[in-house]
């Protein structure tokens, strides 16, 4: 038995934005301590966010799964619907919003930690379709390894893997792989280093969607069962009583 909802909705939303509070908050220390060189800032900001995510997924995992991301939500209902494991229909529309708002809060947060304003809406343009195919194999690949991590008894591992990816996909990807909408849109509320013009963000989105349609495809050919795993995305939902109580 899963916990409560409301205490899962609380965990996306902490969870998501302590998330974007790293992700933001790493950038703006980056920039600080290394002015002038885009490479190493880059190198501090993925560093410190593949770190974090690892963190927070351990964290939060037991209680939520640690989504932290509509597409990964969106794919845990979709590939568990047949058979009635994974996220259920009635629960995603309150993740995606407790995604949503935690990563705007997180935005807010980082900011504020830094005396900065607390919305101060970026002027960084991201568009092209290299950036939105950047975003397209971002998201698919995460998704692939999320699913496929599940499905082959290994969910334990996706903390270190996930985190992983995801620093790792900064730097092979043209888009730096924000692969979430939650987060994009998040990082729309800070003009920092981290940050993405409210302009760009349907691009983006639109193309996090593509990666959402390309992953479950794959997921599907490469893994026909994969639905029956969709209950242990991302760390499997322990049964015992210190975490139900």
């Amino acid at each position: 038995m899963n916990p409560t909802l409301w205490r899962r909705l609380l965990a996306e939303f902490v969870g998501t934005a302590l998330l974007v509070a790293a992700v933001v908050g790493s950038g703006i220390m980056a920039t600080t301590l290394s002015p002038g060189d885009v490479g190493l800032q880059l190198l501090e900001n993925s560093v410190a966010t593949a770190f974090a995510l690892g963190a927070l997924i351990l964290t939060f995992g037991p209680v939520s799964g640690a989504h932290f991301n509509p597409v990964v939500s969106a794919a845990d209902w979709f590939l568990g619907r047949r058979t009635g494991t994974g996220l259920p229909a009635r629960d995603l529309a309150g993740y995606v919003v407790a995604q949503v708002l935690g990563a705007i809060g997180g935005s807010i947060l980082a900011d504020l930690m830094f005396k900065l304003p607390a919305v101060d809406f970026s002027t960084k343009h991201r568009t092209g379709g290299n950036l939105w195919l950047g975003e397209v194999v971002a998201t698919a690949g995460l998704l692939l390894l999320i699913f496929a991590l599940a499905r082959s008894g290994r969910a334990a591992v996706a903390p270190a893997a996930v985190g992983a990816y995801i620093g790792a996909a900064y730097w092979f990807t043209s888009s730096t792989s924000f692969a979430n909408p939650a987060v994009t849109i998040g990082r729309a509320f800070t003009d920092t280093f981290a940050g993405i013009a409210p302009g760009s963000v349907p691009g983006f989105i639109a193309a996090q969607v593509v990666g959402l349609a390309a992953g479950v495809g794959l997921l599907l050919a490469l893994y026909p069962s994969v639905g029956t795993a969709a209950g242990d995305v991302v760390v499997a939902h322990p049964d015992d009583e210190t975490v139900r109580s």
